[in-house]
């Protein structure tokens, strides 16, 4: 690790101050002489500079080095952390013609919890004790949105509301989820190394293997190939409560997306039957979105009630991101993630279990309903 930090300190060191602040969420270099950060939700160009294309290469190969991959013609792709957990990308010259692109996601020091979405306003508070509600009640969950929205964050918020006696298997391609004080089994996928005759561990393969650790709810860090077909088996065959990210741009299409990763095991069951199979596994659908205004929302909860007899998902919405106005000063969106009038279709499990989430935190505010009027 020694090794891992001192490549950090000298080779990183035109970009140290932007790695050390706390505000900076990502920093973004297009080669050499061009570096971004992001700050706030908002991209902004820097003034840092490395000296040449070389030292940049040089910086990334030390990477690879410490963390035992490779970074060079034959392997021109790398994807490792930092010592912090930040996570890093990089694309070698002359794949890029920019020169090395390299991308850190910066890894947050100090834990997030619901309340501090809330605080953000990526979370109303109703929303959030609704999903809260979801998670004891074990339903099937998928969080869905496009790259940097937010997915992976509020799926490890989400999972550490899981009770501590329930047994949680974590499958990930890179280890970014991190639960603490709970009975969590990690397990990371490899890829294939035929110089080092190293094998690949696929997420399928680790599905597999879960399935049989005995996991009361199984969660995989992001769905993104044939494995989504065992995680809706999984899903339908007793753990309920398990959990997932998919890259999609609203509830319906992460539902064609689950269907199309399904598709890519191969399988021979029927169109239709599939359909029905993810229908049957998954209730409800948390959005993420990146907005206008650079934040990070969650834009929509809804719950999976089947298929219409065109064949397509049906869903219906019951919380809903709306928009109220915009601060013409600063850009910033002005709205909330407000109720729709949508009572869902495991309320009697709320009220059984003596939840304390009466039926009026589904109706829609009056200033919601008197949009509605105009519109």
């Amino acid at each position: 690790m020694s090794v891992f930090n001192d490549a950090i300190q000298n080779f990183l060191a035109p970009i140290q101050d932007l790695l050390e602040d706390e505000n900076i969420s990502e920093v973004m270099i297009n080669g050499p002489y061009e570096i971004f950060i992001e700050s706030k939700g908002k991209i902004i160009r820097t003034d840092n500079r490395f000296k040449n294309n070389d030292n940049l290469m040089a910086a990334m190969r030390a990477i690879a080095q410490a963390v035992g991959k490779k970074f060079d013609e034959d392997e021109p792709r790398l994807d490792a952390h930092l010592p912090d957990g930040s996570r890093i990308a990089a694309v070698l010259s002359p794949i890029s013609s920019n020169g090395t692109v390299v991308s850190i996601r910066k890894f947050f020091k100090e834990k997030i919890l619901l309340k501090d979405l809330i605080e953000w306003g990526a979370l109303s508070s109703d929303a959030a004790r609704f999903l809260d509600i979801c998670i004891y009640l074990g339903k099937n969950l998928l969080v869905s949105g496009g790259t940097g929205s937010g997915k992976t964050t509020l799926l490890n918020i989400l999972s550490s509301r899981i009770s501590d006696n329930q047994r949680i298997i974590i499958i990930e391609d890179t280890k970014e989820m991190n639960l603490d004080d709970q009975h969590v089994v990690h397990m990371v996928t490899r890829k294939e190394d035929p110089a080092q005759n190293i094998k690949a561990v696929t997420t399928k393969d680790l599905l597999h293997s879960a399935m049989r650790l005995r996991p009361d709810r199984i969660i995989v860090g992001e769905v993104r190939g044939a494995e989504a077909l065992d995680l809706v088996n999984a899903m339908n065959t007793g753990h309920d409560g398990s959990m997932g990210t998919v890259h999609a741009n609203n509830p319906s299409e992460a539902c064609l997306r689950l269907e199309t990763l399904c598709l890519q095991a191969k399988t021979s069951i029927p169109a239709n039957s599939l359909k029905l199979m993810i229908s049957n596994a998954l209730n409800i659908i948390v959005q993420t979105k990146r907005f206008s205004d650079g934040k990070r929302r969650v834009s929509h909860i809804s719950e999976l009630l089947g298929i219409n007899d065109n064949g397509s998902y049906k869903l219906r919405d019951i919380y809903k991101w709306v928009q109220r106005s915009k601060d013409q000063e600063t850009g910033e969106l002005i709205g909330e993630l407000v109720a729709c009038q949508y009572l869902p279709t495991f309320f009697d499990d709320i009220k059984v279990n003596r939840l304390p989430f009466p039926s009026s935190k589904f109706e829609s505010p009056d200033w919601v309903k008197k949009l509605k009027k105009v519109a």
